[in-house]
């Protein structure tokens, strides 16, 4: 057996306390889902909301298993012999996970917080990545399932990790901290996000300082100095023994301090003092909310020992994610037009500073500013309120033309004045046809909304509409 194996059978019998027939064999991957599956992954048969993984385990054998681990062994593979059997497959997956946490001499920061949560990561994996070998959360695998999935993912040669947590009710995110065990612990923001489930933004911040839970005895966290709730968190801390608390902001008193910055259309020239040193750099991402998020991330970056001259000259190749502000050019009849694919999630603070974005940037000729928004989702009995409210943002962003989608964005279009053209749909395939009529050359059009409110819909219509044969994609979104 190759030590250069994420895991070996037997590693992955012991870790799991399962029971198996064949132990000669190694994986190099860990799966939950028999369509993405790599040959050569452990097929974990989850058994969720919607679906039993032990549907799939025959198909997963099929697609390359290198094994699949099963709390009972259906009956079309019960002549294969590199089957796990164990009580319960999540809780042999968390036991995975924190089996790839005990051999790992990684440094880990894991990081929440109500918006920039992803970017943060994404950013962190471009730094560190640069400097040792890194791994990190794939997409938003940050709840229950995603945690020990990417935990279990982690190789054992790993130098830096970086692991997303999120919860959207009281007392989740705490076990996912315990799991991760991080020596960094970073809190990007504390907004109106998932106020369904909490009584205010007070309760949001209390369940997000859950996070403490799990920090290593020597551990330091890391906190949003501008934000309301900073205070809040730093007491949080600070009571549950941990000594080692950092701020980042523009406060005199931050530890990472925000001493000047200009933004332009497609980047931010920034100039910060981490611990009485000063540092300038190009930020790469456009955008008042990204400098905030890269406050926090050069305050990890420096309390997990990395290099933060290298890190700043690394920040100008940053890009925005898939679906959190990746920009396209698609050409139309007459010239192209530009779409900004922020559709992955919105919350009231994500969909201001998306807007500020659209703002600083200047359609060519004739073309306008068009905002597509959808419903935010999970806000609770004040929804209307806050949709209302999105009017005057919209209103200082010069939007000529809004497409509302959803019944909470009716509420923005009854607010809306005369003066800005709007469009209502109830949802979003009924957005595509006005949408495809009004974009124009020169157009600047900004897609956005809650995952549930399925704006991806009418983005992938934006970027299907082309004259030629392949779209231009203005930078890299992966």
């Amino acid at each position: 057996m190759s030590h250069d194996a994420l895991w070996t059978g037997a590693e992955i019998a012991d870790a799991v306390s399962g029971k198996t027939k064949n132990l000669d064999w190694e994986a190099n991957g860990v799966s939950i889902d028999s369509r993405s599956l790599v040959p050569g992954d452990l097929f974990v048969a989850i058994i969720g909301p919607y679906h039993n993984g032990h549907e799939f385990a025959a198909v997963a054998l099929e697609n390359g298993a290198a094994a699949v681990l099963v709390s009972e062994v259906p009956e079309d593979i019960v002549d294969h012999d590199n089957v796990i059997v164990v009580e319960d497959t999540l809780k042999a997956l968390e036991m995975l996970g924190a089996a790839a946490r005990e051999r790992a001499n990684a440094k880990i920061v894991a990081v929440t917080g109500s918006v920039g949560k992803t970017g943060t990561k994404e950013s962190l994996l471009h730094i560190l990545s640069l400097q040792g070998k890194t791994h990190a959360s794939i997409g938003s695998f940050n709840n229950h399932w995603g945690v020990p999935l990417s935990l279990s993912r982690m190789p054992r040669d790993t130098e830096y990790a970086i692991f997303e947590l999120g919860m959207n009710h009281p007392g989740e995110l705490g076990p996912l901290s315990r799991m991760v065990k991080p020596h960094v612990a970073l809190i990007t923001t504390i907004e109106a996000v998932h106020l369904e489930f909490f009584s205010d933004v007070e309760a949001i911040a209390r369940a997000k300082a859950e996070i403490f839970e799990g920090l290593t005895a020597s551990g330091s966290v890391i906190l949003n100095g501008d934000n309301i709730y900073g205070g809040l968190l730093k007491s949080i801390a600070a009571n549950a023994g941990i000594t080692r608390i950092l701020t980042f902001g523009e406060k005199s008193e931050a530890d990472v301090k925000l001493t000047d910055f200009t933004l332009y259309a497609d980047y931010s020239d920034v100039a910060v003092k981490i611990a009485s040193h000063d540092v300038f750099f190009k930020l790469g991402v456009p955008g008042r909310h990204w400098i905030s998020n890269i406050l926090g991330v050069l305050g990890a970056v420096s309390e997990l020992g990395a290099d933060i001259e290298e890190a700043t000259a690394s920040l100008d190749e940053l890009k925005s994610p898939k679906g959190r502000g990746a920009r396209h050019m698609v050409p139309c009849k007459g010239g192209s037009y530009m779409v900004i694919d922020d559709s992955y999630n919105a919350s009231p603070a994500s969909m201001r500073a998306s807007l500020e974005v659209l703002s600083n940037l200047y359609p060519d000729g004739k073309g306008r500013r068009i905002a597509v928004l959808g419903d935010m989702l999970e806000l609770g009995e004040k929804s209307g309120d806050i949709h209302r409210s999105l009017k005057e943002d919209i209103c200082a962003a010069k939007i000529d033309l809004l497409f509302a989608c959803g019944s909470n964005m009716a509420q923005l279009k009854k607010a809306m004045p005369s003066t800005i053209e709007s469009v209502h749909q109830d949802n979003s395939n009924l957005l595509i046809k006005p949408l495809l009529a009004a974009a124009g050359p020169g157009d600047i059009i900004l897609v956005k909304g809650s995952l549930g409110s399925k704006m991806r819909i009418p983005l992938e219509a934006l970027l299907a509409r082309k004259s030629n044969d392949s779209a231009i994609s203005k930078e890299d979104d992966t």
